[in-house]
């Protein structure tokens, strides 16, 4: 059977929810992933089918886009928050923002595929002040000149019950009793899963939003502490949030950088957050505005 949507970057709890959405409307999609584990969840789904691959290597790609009808949509999501230093980014960056998109991209056009749904992120710029913000930019020019009937998506963090974002302060907040924090004043608009993944199934039906690019965004915007607050709050706990001077901040990105077990906080998310990662002040609420959308609260996460 040939499908009518591949969603690469599929295993994250952002494609799950587009893949879940476009279930309830009848198509039938593709996921790839490098560990079946990462997306059985998704099997009870009966239009979703389920690959274990590496999209990494240009065959596994070419075989991919040959499982999908001539008039099919390719929904690229991969994104990675932390890689090593490097100019004008690490090559982790490198790989995921313009290598994977510009591969994907030109193996299109040997099947004769045009619909392209490209995820980038608030803020990115090919001069912006972190390698994340450099490499997204970078990733979004290869998207723009690539001749395809693309639709490029710009959330801010986006939340759900399956976010590593709030979920990391939640489980802070359970085994920690004080929150020690810096750079709080770094502001957000913190977007619903829901809403990002409406956005991409209507711009797959809507031919308007070709070669159009969108800022989603929450109805609110919060600071990094408000966000501690109320993951704290979602915890049941009472934590004291204590205030931290920024370059004890840095100090703890470095920390977290070569130290073991996960990577919470880098540098380069730091260099991020020196810039609001809000809707710029006169520029369109696309996700109001343009999709017609009732944006979800923060607060439903608790509600």
């Amino acid at each position: 059977m040939k499908h009518d949507v591949l969603i690469i970057g599929g295993s994250g709890f952002v494609g799950k929810t587009i893949a879940q959405q476009l279930q309830q409307k009848g198509y039938s999609v593709l996921i790839p992933s490098r560990r079946y584990s990462a997306i059985r969840d998704l099997r009870l789904l009966p239009s979703v089918t389920l690959v274990e691959t590496d999209v990494n290597h240009r065959e596994a790609i070419h075989d991919l886009l040959a499982e999908l009808k001539p008039t099919a949509t390719v929904i690229n999501l991969v994104g990675i928050l932390h890689d090593r230093t490097g100019h004008p980014y690490g090559p982790g960056f490198k790989k995921a923002h313009v290598d994977l998109p510009e591969m994907l991209m030109q193996e299109m056009k040997v099947f004769g595929l045009k619909r392209y749904l490209h995820m980038s992120a608030l803020g990115a710029h090919s001069q912006g002040p972190s390698m994340y913000q450099r490499s997204k930019g970078d990733g979004e020019r290869c998207v723009e000149q690539s001749g395809l009937d693309w639709t490029i998506f710009r959330p801010s963090v986006i939340f759900g019950e399956q976010d590593q974002f709030i979920n990391t302060f939640v489980g802070l907040a359970k085994l920690f009793p004080v929150i020690p924090l810096a750079n709080t004043q770094a502001l957000f608009q913190p977007v619903s899963v829901n809403d990002v993944a409406k956005a991409f199934v209507m711009a797959l039906e809507d031919q308007r939003t070709i070669h159009g690019i969108y800022d989603l965004v929450g109805p609110e915007v919060f600071s990094m502490e408000d966000l501690v607050r109320f993951a704290i709050r979602k915890a049941g706990k009472k934590n004291p949030v204590i205030s931290l001077p920024n370059w004890v901040g840095y100090l703890q990105a470095i920390a977290f950088e070569f130290g073991p077990g996960p990577t919470l906080m880098s540098r380069d998310n730091i260099a991020s957050m020196s810039v609001p990662n809000v809707l710029a002040l006169g520029s369109r609420d696309s996700l109001s505005e343009d999709f017609g959308i009732a944006k979800q609260h923060l607060e439903s996460l608790i509600a």
